[in-house]
């Protein structure tokens, strides 16, 4: 597997844990806040690849410094390597990170039967039913649903999130997205920030980002359906 990049410290993508971040190239859907343009379209010539021997030595260096390994994306779950790229990681010694968009719950079911993640993100986009019009064109909002079933049935450790971007977020869609996690252990409600966007057109003459006035009510209106509900 050729990587489109490795970010070799972060406090802030594994909770509790100092960890790398492994980007994997590609990605089924386009939403037009996408920070990671050029992992999207498989730009290699603006990307800091890293191949797979690059990475495995760059882990067995850091034993005792590092406490985990974030797989994000992208979305790594089309890459048909990424298990391997779990096995190795875990043979290693850390502990992995999965970060999806949840559109391929067969892949997930895959890792999780053979132990090979111990943490699952899921980003929520928006309201599911908007998915086909916002995300991705034809998208079945089927597979998200059997994603989050699977993952709250898990027993390991998992958040979903959702980028808290005008329009496709409101307070509709959170209160949506809440119902259909009922019960969840964490939801974590992202602030937008504005950097390189993957459909910059899309916000023309739009202000995206909420205002902390208005994350926090958004919050409130998730927060009771959920164990945990933060912002980030």
């Amino acid at each position: 597997m050729l990587l489109g990049g490795l970010q070799k410290h972060s406090l802030i993508d594994y909770p509790g844990k100092v960890s790398c971040v492994c980007f994997v190239l590609g990605c089924n859907f386009s939403c037009p806040y996408c920070h990671n343009p050029d992992l999207v379209r498989k730009n290699v010539a603006r990307l800091s690849l890293v191949d797979e021997d690059g990475l495995y030595s760059f882990l067995q260096a850091r034993r005792g410094f590092l406490d985990g390994v974030v797989v994000s994306g992208g979305e790594p779950t089309l890459n048909r390597e990424l298990t391997s790229l779990c096995e190795r990681i875990k043979a290693i010694g850390y502990p992995v990170k999965l970060d999806t968009n949840g559109s391929r719950p067969e892949v997930i079911q895959g890792l999780i039967e053979k132990s090979l993640v111990d943490y699952i993100a899921v980003d929520i986009k928006t309201d599911s039913m908007r998915y086909p019009l916002l995300i991705k064109s034809g998208y079945d909002p089927a597979d998200l649903l059997a994603t989050v079933r699977m993952v709250m049935q898990w027993g390991g450790e998992y958040e979903f999130r959702t980028t808290c971007v005008k329009p496709l977020v409101d307070e509709s869609a959170i209160a949506e997205i809440a119902g259909m996690i009922q019960g969840a252990s964490l939801y974590a409600l992202q602030r937008f920030r504005r950097s390189e966007l993957l459909h910059p057109e899309f916000f023309r003459n739009l202000e995206p980002a909420w205002k902390e006035e208005e994350m926090m009510s958004l919050k409130s209106i998730a927060e009771p359906w959920v164990k945990r509900c933060i912002l980030r």
